[in-house]
């Protein structure tokens, strides 16, 4: 009896044992299921991703976190899940190919246009504009930016200027009234007047190659060039209209560039090409590469000087003669009241009063008050956004 006692009690023993050592290798199995394994993710001492490591690159099809319980409180990240992590605000556009390259910094220098010749462009046939290079701008991708900066190159030997160049933002905007630029007198500036044949009645503008309205540029000689009327409104006005909306309405950046192009020693451009790209979008926006004509219908000019006359379709039944006044060189730098509507250069003068605006040479300027006269250098379309309707007897 104590013998079968005895071997009952060694076979319990036994099972407890065989019981113990059966829970105990279920709970480190159990362990090393539940902990991480942080190796997965480590380079190897040789630069080269381990095998593992690259089972787990955004995009594969293998999922790291399959060895992690859902519910367990761990987050897994888009590199463990496998999963493309979305862009963040801190990523670097070569990191992005979402994104256009971005630099960290402006440029410091102008990037003059290549690849572009004037013996490409075609004669003037009536249109105020023509695309070059498949209307495609000459920018690469290295140039692109949504850091705002403006340059503007060094007048050459002859007092010319040069290609300007910026990246457009709101920031670059101007934020005060217009100030005069009538003291300007670019290469080839001639006070010229054809009153039956030009809108506005002089031939020649001080045309700013960046319009006022996208940097607020106002007597700065580097961005200021001799152009006609025709020049200044109907070719380069344009692209500046739709560039400044587009900047307004998106907050993105424009990339933009003007060179003027002077054939030789000529003192007077030819035209000027304009190039402009939206960056943020990629172009979707704004993209345009154009040659504006400096010519003036009805008039033939001098480009070497800047002198004109009536072409000869212009001659008609009545005989119309242009009015010259030649400008001094050189011009003293004390600037004298203008007080006569004939002495003025700019585009329009306003009555500040009776909120009209004239042409300088309208008779009604002539009786306006000292107090009440303005100088205007700007568009129509822009004088009227200030408020001022066109005068009834000169109709601007």
């Amino acid at each position: 009896m104590k013998k079968r006692i005895l071997s009952c009690f060694l076979m319990l023993v036994l099972c407890m044992s065989l019981l113990c050592a059966c829970d105990s290798t279920a709970g480190q199995s159990t362990t090393e299921t539940n902990d991480p394994t942080y190796s997965e993710s480590i380079t190897s001492v040789d630069g080269e991703p381990s095998q593992s490591s690259e089972s787990t690159a955004p995009g594969t099809s293998d999922n790291i976190s399959s060895s992690t319980p859902e519910g367990n409180g761990e987050v897994a990240t888009p590199e463990q899940s496998g999963e493309q992590a979305p862009p963040l605000v801190t990523t670097s556009p070569s990191e992005n190919t979402d994104s256009p390259k971005v630099p960290d910094q402006a440029p410091t220098d102008i990037v003059d246009v290549t690849g572009f010749s004037l013996s490409s462009v075609a004669e003037y046939n009536g249109k105020a504009y023509v695309a070059v290079n498949g209307n495609v701008p000459y920018f690469t991708d290295s140039e692109l930016t949504t850091q705002s900066f403006e340059l503007y190159s060094e007048l050459d030997a002859l007092g010319r200027c040069g290609t300007v160049y910026a990246s457009i933002g709101q920031d670059l905007m101007p934020t005060e009234e217009r100030g005069s630029i009538g003291m300007v007198k670019p290469t080839g500036w001639q006070t010229v007047r054809y009153d039956d044949l030009v809108d506005g009645k002089y031939l020649y503008n001080r045309c700013h190659l960046i319009g006022y309205q996208l940097t607020g540029e106002n007597a700065n000689t580097s961005n200021l060039i001799t152009g006609t009327r025709y020049l200044n409104i109907e070719g380069m006005l344009p692209f500046e209209n739709m560039v400044a909306d587009y900047i307004q309405e998106t907050n993105n950046h424009v990339l933009y560039r003007v060179t003027p192009i002077f054939e030789g020693n000529n003192l007077l451009a030819n035209g000027v090409l304009m190039e402009g790209y939206s960056v943020e979008d990629k172009g979707a926006g704004v993209s345009y590469c154009v040659f504006a004509y400096n010519v003036q219908p009805g008039i033939e000019i001098d480009y070497a000087t800047g002198e004109s006359k009536l072409a000869d379709g212009a001659q008609q039944e009545e005989q119309k003669t242009a009015t010259v006044t030649p400008t001094p060189s050189p011009e003293p730098e004390k600037q004298e009241p203008v007080t006569r509507s004939e002495a003025s250069q700019a585009d329009y003068i306003l009555n500040t009063n009776t909120k009209k605006f004239h042409y300088p040479t309208c008779s009604s300027v002539n009786d306006m008050k000292e107090k009440n006269r303005q100088e205007f250098f700007g568009t129509r379309d822009e004088t009227i956004a200030l408020g001022y309707s066109p005068c009834g007897r000169c109709k601007p």
